[in-house]
Parts: structure tokens; sequence; C-alpha cells
């Protein structure tokens, strides 16, 4: 029979009951839904992107970490990102018209499908940077409002 002190379970069953009292918790995922409007048809495909990484933004094809939807375009669309992260996040939209998987540009490289970037974030010369299009997600689930636009 073992008699004395039992530091490695007293330890853990100590901070067990730290955890309880401070009503910490470990980190939880939340959701975040995009509501798109004005789409200009029905043709293709709408692309959706939400990242934290700020140098990346506004592309995602081989961002890491970044969640992307497809959806089958639609005259007003809701998407909804899952399993999302407390932290900073900003989200871009491609409508996809022919379904080719890039932004397809006219003459002096300007956009001939739909964007949208999320807090409505404008074009000025080129996409928007993160911090303009960025917005916090905590605990509780968010919704996005992204008008498509369309130059061309």
């Amino acid at each position: 029979m073992r008699h004395g002190p039992r530091p490695i379970p007293a330890l853990i069953l100590s901070a067990a009951a730290l955890g309880a009292l401070t009503g910490a918790t470990a980190p939880s995922s939340t959701s975040v839904t995009v509501n798109i409007t004005d789409l200009r048809n029905t043709k293709g495909v709408v692309r959706a992107c939400l990242t934290t990484q700020v140098k990346d933004f506004p592309k995602c094809h081989g961002v890491a970490n970044a969640q992307k939807v497809v959806h089958d375009a639609a005259a007003t669309l809701t998407i909804k990102f899952d399993n999302v992260a407390p932290g900073t996040y900003a989200i871009a939209v491609l409508h996809d018209e022919n379904n080719n998987g890039k932004v397809d540009r006219a003459l002096l490289m300007m956009p001939k499908e739909g964007y949208g970037f999320s807090r409505d974030a404008k074009v000025v010369m080129g996409p928007p940077k993160f911090k303009a299009a960025a917005f916090e997600v905590g605990a509780e689930p968010q919704t996005q409002a992204i008008k498509m636009r369309y130059m061309l």
C-alpha cells in the first residue's frame, strides 16, 4: 500500500476545479452566414472564400485554412460557413458565370464577372485590402450581406 502525496493527480484535479470555478472552456466555433444579392443572372456558380490571411486576400486558391464554398448561381443566395473559430476574417465572392474557376477579365484587367466582399468593401483601382473587408468572429453566429457588383 502506497502512502504519501500524489502530486500529479492532485495537480490535475486542481486545474480542473480552477477551470470550473472561472468558467474557462475550450475555444469554440460558430458559423458565418452570407446573404448574396444582385446577381445579374443565374448562369454558372458563385464562389465564396472566408479567410484570415491578410497578405493573400482576396485570393483563395492555395491559401491555407481558407474555407471555400461553390454554389449554383441564383437571384439571391445564402451561403453558410460552419466551424469558424474566433478571429478576424474577410470574405471574397465571385460570380463565375462560365464556371471556369477564375476571374475573367477585359481590357485594362477589369473583371467581366461579378464580385463582392464582406462589409460591402468597395473596389477602387483594384480589390479592397483585407482591412476594408475584415470583421470579427466571436462565439456568436455572424451574418454578412454582400451585394454583387459588375463593371461590365
